[in-house]
């Protein structure tokens, strides 16, 4: 016996649904407890995963001014910049974070949100000064 023809049900891009769940719940933390860090560190970081780069830089801009002496809110402040093509800025940010302690240069190299970053010449080669006085 055949089953029945199921009626269409559209696809649902349920990342993309839960990304935006968690964005308003995080929101909503924010709202209520406004220098809450780690709920605005896990916000930056959503926004910038879901395409809200004007916002994960507002978050990552009110960090920075909270912790002002942390090296990978720096570097996430960096990053926000770069994917505004802000890169002044950008390399700005990415300088006080390697400056605060930020060594991760392996990730710093793969990273996606400062490809517009590491296209300059000036950039690759600081970079691969810092490397060699690491190792």
């Amino acid at each position: 016996m055949r089953k029945a023809p199921q009626p269409h049900t559209p696809k649902v891009d349920r990342k993309k649904e839960d990304t935006e769940f968690e964005i308003g719940f995080y929101e909503k933390i924010i709202a209520d407890t406004p220098n809450f860090i780690e709920a605005l560190a896990a916000l930056g970081d959503l926004y910038t995963k879901a395409g809200y780069w004007q916002k994960g830089l507002d978050v990552d801009t009110r960090l920075s001014g909270l912790k002002p002496d942390d090296p990978v809110i720096s570097y996430n402040l960096a990053c926000s910049y770069a994917l505004l093509n802000q890169t002044r800025a950008a390399w700005n940010a990415l300088s006080k974070a390697i400056e605060l302690g930020y060594d991760d240069f392996r990730h710093l190299r793969s990273d996606g949100d400062l490809e517009n970053l590491l296209k300059d010449a000036h950039v690759q080669a600081f970079i691969k000064q810092l490397e060699k006085k690491k190792n």
